[in-house]
């Protein structure tokens, strides 16, 4: 089989990526084998995460690292150590031993694969001198329930953790509190998380339009309204050729109540009528 170029999936957090690339993984697509807890790729993760603190960058502050992607000579250097890792022993963390050992890196897989992880949306420039061919999949969705539920994760992760440093404040006195207590200060808020999501919808758009044929955008909504459709459009673009049952199996997978779930919720639908003229655009 002749070489396969990569697909990433896009967009922002919260948005829907991770069923889009478990969708994919249904129908063939190979998306790691070691994943954190956002089913993300641990792998390209972390070299995502390098690439973002090189211009003081984070998932949540993400325009910095255009710095970098301007910068011909540290944009080389970078895009040359991601080259030398994806050909490393280093790629056991994405492949596995038993693939690593038949393949020996990324640069000559034989079957349809990727990753998905939103902070390729702003990385991707790097990514693409490693690999021309890849292709993208941008995810949009509804910006207001992107925004509640990054607030909603961001309250979780705040009681939790505000517990935990409850109970182990004690061996602060001698010990380093090397966590936060939260990972995004900045989606505390519904407008914190809207401008957020704002900018990554504006960077994947630009992805898009620059990359033609080998990136397409996909609404989150339309994927829950018509999942057969959208599948299987998905696994042609990504060369896939699933049976007629792994199709179906993937679409029955995709639950279809979670469209547009800020209606119904008084507060949400007030901030969506305040944003709708930034919801258009």
């Amino acid at each position: 089989m002749s070489r396969r170029p990569p697909v990433a999936v896009i967009g922002m957090h919260r948005s829907g990526t991770s069923l889009v690339t478990a969708s994919l993984e249904r129908l063939g697509l190979f998306a790691g084998r070691t994943k954190d807890r956002n089913d993300e790729a641990v792998f390209f993760r972390r070299l995502n995460d390098w690439l973002l603190r090189q211009s003081g960058a984070a998932w949540d502050q993400p325009s910095p690292v255009r710095l970098l992607v301007e910068r011909a000579e540290v944009r080389s250097l970078a895009a040359g150590y991601l080259a030398h890792v994806v050909r490393s022993v280093r790629t056991v963390g994405y492949l596995g031993w038993a693939s690593y050992l038949r393949h020996r890196g990324l640069t000559s897989l034989p079957f349809a694969w990727g990753w998905k992880d939103p902070r390729t949306t702003f990385t991707l420039p790097v990514w693409t001198d490693v690999f021309p061919e890849a292709r993208v999949i941008h995810v949009l969705r509804h910006g207001v329930d992107v925004a509640a539920s990054l607030r909603a994760r961001h309250r979780r992760a705040l009681a939790r953790r505000a517990e935990a440093f409850r109970r182990r404040k004690p061996i602060y006195s001698v010990w380093v509190k090397r966590t936060g207590f939260t990972d995004s200060l900045r989606c505390a808020t519904l407008e914190g998380g809207f401008s957020l999501w704002e900018e990554y919808v504006d960077q994947g758009r630009a992805l898009v339009q620059d990359l033609g044929s080998r990136a397409v955008e996909l609404r989150y909504e339309d994927l829950l309204e018509d999942s057969v459709g959208r599948l299987r459009d998905l696994a042609v673009f990504c060369g896939l050729a699933p049976t007629h049952l792994r199709l179906s199996e993937a679409a029955g997978a995709v639950d279809a109540r979670r469209s547009l779930a800020f209606r119904g919720d008084p507060e949400l639908e007030v901030f969506s009528e305040a944003a709708a003229d930034r919801l258009r655009g």
